[in-house]
């Protein structure tokens, strides 16, 4: 397993090892003793969650309040995704800048993402299935979003935008200049 750190602060690619043989594949797909001994991030899982996307469903920009946040370490075990890492916190010197990786159940990959980071998705493939392990659980008046479509952070996405299914909760997600005016983004604490 290779713990490789992206272009933003706080998120890490995960490369792991297939090994196979005429029964199938084995993958170890994660291990915190790894994560914290590579990023010096103490992930500990508080909930797993699963979801299964249409081709084109767009999830995110979605973020939990700081504290306690939510680092998340999602993988992809049916399908493929193209994963977003979105930097949101104030005052970061990447923020509104964002970083892709692409997921897939044939790579048996993963991302890793700290608390205060924003995280979206697109599935590339119908029938595509999503494992995240989470950090803290989910609590409804915590859980925030930004546009995933605002102009100013500009994700680029591999489906036309007609074909993208987006819900109307974020759909109607503030801007992130709204959600920065609203002080509703997390503050950069430093590396």
């Amino acid at each position: 397993m290779d713990i490789l750190p992206l272009g933003i602060s706080g998120a890490w690619s995960v490369v792991t090892t297939p090994h196979g043989d005429e029964r199938g594949v084995f993958v170890e797909w994660f291990r915190q003793d790894h994560i914290r001994t590579h990023t010096g991030l103490n992930f500990e899982t508080a909930q797993a969650n699963l979801s299964v996307s249409v081709r084109g469903a767009l999830r995110g920009i979605h973020y939990a309040d700081v504290p306690p946040g939510q680092a998340k370490y999602v993988t992809c075990v049916s399908g493929a995704i193209l994963d977003y890492v979105v930097d949101i916190r104030v005052g970061s010197p990447t923020f509104g800048k964002w970083e892709s990786i692409s997921l897939s159940a044939e790579q048996r990959n993963a991302v890793l993402i700290d608390v205060g980071l924003g995280h979206a998705f697109v599935a590339l493939e119908p029938n595509t299935t999503v494992a995240y392990l989470v950090s803290d659980h989910f609590k409804p008046d915590s859980e925030h979003a930004v546009n995933p479509l605002d102009p100013d952070i500009g994700l680029d996405f591999p489906i036309a935008a007609g074909e993208l299914s987006i819900s109307p909760k974020d759909e109607a997600a503030p801007s992130l200049q709204q959600a920065r005016e609203n002080g509703a983004l997390p503050i950069w604490q430093g590396a």
